[in-house]
């Protein structure tokens, strides 16, 4: 009987600390969002940006707002508030910036979908059989 109350008793107390604990995680790190947008003066993406007064202030930003616990989504917005939709690596919305991703995607699977019929083609003319 008192191996049952203690264990109710470690139950209950796992069950009051685990939300206040998990209220003071991170949700992202600034790991995670810097692969997602560009340092604006470097033309890159901020993980790969040198240490510019601007690579500096969007990482500072990140970082205050990793330690409150925002998500990824959060931040983003805020970036985009703070610095404009051209701090974002992939395109939003639509129009020019999609297009910008779609084209050369469509070049690389036509010329992938060329190259696998020339080479069908070639197996099977007589002078590739000589």
């Amino acid at each position: 009987m008192r191996a049952r109350a203690l264990c109710l008793a470690v139950l209950l107390a796992l069950t009051v600390a685990a939300p206040a604990a998990a209220a003071c995680v991170p949700r992202t790190s600034a790991a995670a969002v810097e692969d997602d947008v560009m340092c604006l003066v470097c033309g890159v993406p901020l993980a790969l940006a040198v240490d510019s007064p601007q690579a500096q202030r969007e990482r500072a930003l990140i970082a205050r707002l990793a330690a409150r616990c925002e998500t990824k989504p959060q931040i983003e917005r805020a970036l985009v508030a703070e610095y404009g939709p051209e701090v974002l690596a992939s395109p939003q919305g639509g129009g020019w910036r999609v297009t910008a991703w779609l084209v050369p995607l469509a070049i690389v699977v036509l010329l992938t979908a060329g190259l696998g019929l020339a080479t069908g083609v070639l197996r099977r003319s007589p002078a590739s059989r000589a």
